[in-house]
């Protein structure tokens, strides 16, 4: 099967199109005939290698998976022979491990989740990462009921178009941080107040936040916490940072501030979950959030897509097409 193929860390010329042997699913597992696929963060951080502290998962010298990709939309081609959830034929997406950049993912049954009947692949395969990531960090780790007034530092971007409806589906009087340029989406997308950080610095207005949702690190905590009200609280969720340690640094400074501030600042790393994909299927039928697509691009035209994902600073989600 075509496949694009990674050998080792670096720019986007590390990534080719090859022909990879056809996945055979365990017993426990799916294989996916893969109609779309998405770029993510982590697609980034396992092209270059980059903060170096993620080798020690990613492979030190290379990716121990060869073939990279994690949001994936398609149908379901055969099933191990533990699986009772699908069946071939069934449409289906899912965030996985590695693999979706390709013509046929092995998905663990336990990750995946029956596609949003009103979606298109393309649509559907925008969603898995992204919108989990803001899922997560709104209502887990943010604990979004008990905030009113909600600003996502990064709004237009994969997750913070996510971010921006989802806040809104908890009633949040929503505030979006962008660029000139993504103005008008985000405001389309339902943020109450759009802020442009080119021509104004949210950290430096009397305005304060119940919740901040940083997708950004282009601030300083004592910069949030001055955006914040005095029982605020703050979730990074931003990978920037050293090349060595990321966003490591702030967030074990956040850590050691914490207790002793009213304040709550909050680390946060999205887990892959089949219920919040269910959930999230169930918010997209209802029309409470719909993906937002800067792009799509063939599956030969990946390396392509990562380019313009790191060089362009691409608003929303970029779509592969299988």
């Amino acid at each position: 099967m075509k496949a694009i193929v990674q050998e080792r860390y670096g720019s986007a010329d590390a990534l080719r199109l090859g022909e990879v042997d056809k996945p055979v699913p365990r017993d426990d597992e799916v294989l996916v005939r893969v109609h779309a696929a998405s770029v993510t963060h982590g697609d980034l951080v396992t092209m270059t290698g980059e903060p170096y502290l993620g080798r020690l998962a990613l492979g030190l010298r290379g990716p121990k998976q060869k073939v990279p990709g994690r949001d994936i939309a398609g149908e379901v081609e055969a099933v191990g022979r533990n699986v009772t959830r699908f069946k071939p034929g069934d449409e289906v997406y899912a965030e996985v491990p590695a693999g979706g950049f390709a013509e046929y993912a092995r998905v663990p049954e336990s990750l995946l989740c029956a596609k949003p009947s009103n979606l298109t692949f393309e649509q559907a395969a925008a969603v898995p990462w992204a919108a989990n990531t803001a899922l997560q960090g709104l209502r887990d780790r943010g604990e979004i009921e008990r905030r009113r007034k909600v600003l996502i530092n990064g709004a237009s971007g994969g997750v913070g178009t996510f971010a921006v409806q989802i806040a809104k589906s908890f009633g949040a009087e929503v505030t979006g941080v962008c660029s000139t340029r993504n103005v008008d989406l985000v405001r389309s997308i339902g943020a109450d107040h759009v802020i442009d950080y080119t021509r104004e610095d949210f950290t430096k207005t009397p305005h304060r936040y119940d919740l901040i949702f940083d997708l950004a690190g282009n601030h300083s905590l004592s910069d949030f916490r001055r955006a914040l009200t005095p029982d605020g609280t703050l979730v990074l969720s931003s990978s920037k940072g050293g090349r060595w340690l990321g966003p490591i640094g702030k967030l074990l400074h956040a850590l050691l501030l914490s207790p002793f501030i009213r304040q709550s600042l909050r680390m946060f790393m999205a887990q892959r979950s089949q219920k919040n994909l269910a959930t999230l299927k169930e918010m997209l039928e209802s029309g409470q959030i719909t993906p937002a697509i800067d792009r799509t691009y063939p599956l030969g035209e990946v390396p392509e897509a990562l380019r313009y994902f790191t060089e362009e600073h691409a608003r929303a989600k970029i779509v592969i097409t299988v």
